[in-house]
């Protein structure tokens, strides 16, 4: 069977770690030269000795727009040109509602989530029009959709995300090059102990809790893995989505169908509760 990215490369932004590596690993499964766009040094090095003349490291923080320009162009030297963008880099930003935000925490977070993949996109503009065709993948987030899956300046961006997604795909259509974006709901990585301030071992614990637990929370009963996005994202990615643009693909087990009550037979419905009373 073909190989579904064969002849294509991928610059892929938090690529040394969680959903980014996941994505890594089978975008080279199914043919594609990768580079890796991290601040993970040591991380990246070993993937660029681990798959030697198929995937380059780049060190880039997306915040710095130097360092996306440098990415790109790690891109064309080592393979030649770019097909795929998938802008995955992020973190849950700042914490806190509006009573506790400051400036700086949201002007962070807009920069990480917001900012970084619209520079990315517009850098990346040359290589895709000189391949005559393209595909720009954003990570969003169910948090961009409804209210209750993360800080508000998270949730703020993830949406805006959504939008320059729609925007960015309007325009770039009449250029073959596709713009889609990704809506993970709980997908058992580090990003959840990092929201809460833990690193290293303590955050790589907490997203093993969320695999265990996770799986509970959703109409479909299983853990979600960074594995499950990085199929959505070569979906995407390849000529099986040439007729996909503009939208966005939930990867969330169901989490967003709607309340409890909808796929729990156990769970009180709302109807239930708003007419129960004393016997």
């Amino acid at each position: 069977m073909a190989q579904r990215l064969e002849g294509k490369v991928a610059l892929i932004t938090g690529g040394c770690s969680g959903i980014g590596l996941g994505t890594v690993e089978l975008f080279l499964a199914e043919g594609a030269k990768v580079v890796v766009a991290d601040r993970q040094d040591e991380k990246g090095e070993a993937l660029e000795r681990r798959f030697a003349e198929r995937l380059a490291y780049a060190h880039c923080d997306v915040t710095r727009e130097a360092d996306i320009v440098a990415a790109l162009a790690r891109a064309d030297e080592a393979f030649g040109g770019l097909d795929v963008l998938f802008n995955n880099a992020g973190a849950a930003g700042m914490l806190g509602g509006v009573e506790a935000m400051s400036a700086e925490g949201w002007d962070a977070t807009f920069a990480l989530l917001v900012r970084a993949p619209a520079l990315s996109a517009h850098h990346a503009l040359p290589l895709l029009k000189a391949r005559g065709r393209g595909s720009i993948i954003n990570t969003a987030s169910v948090a961009g959709l409804q209210a209750g899956f993360g800080p508000l300046a998270y949730s703020a961006a993830k949406a805006a995300v959504i939008q320059f997604t729609r925007c960015a795909a309007a325009e770039l259509a009449a250029q073959n090059i596709r713009v889609n974006a990704i809506c993970p709901g709980l997908i058992a990585t580090s990003i959840f102990g990092a929201a809460l301030g833990a690193t290293g071992e303590v955050a790589s614990q907490m997203a093993a809790q969320v695999a265990a637990r996770g799986k509970d929370m959703q109409p479909v009963r299983k853990a979600g893995l960074p594995d499950d996005v990085a199929r959505a994202a070569l979906f995407l990615a390849s000529d099986d989505a040439a007729f996909v643009t503009g939208t966005y693909l939930l990867v969330d087990g169901g989490l967003t169908v709607g309340p409890r009550h909808s796929w729990d037979p156990q769970a009180p419905s709302m109807l239930g509760a708003l007419f129960a009373g004393p016997g």
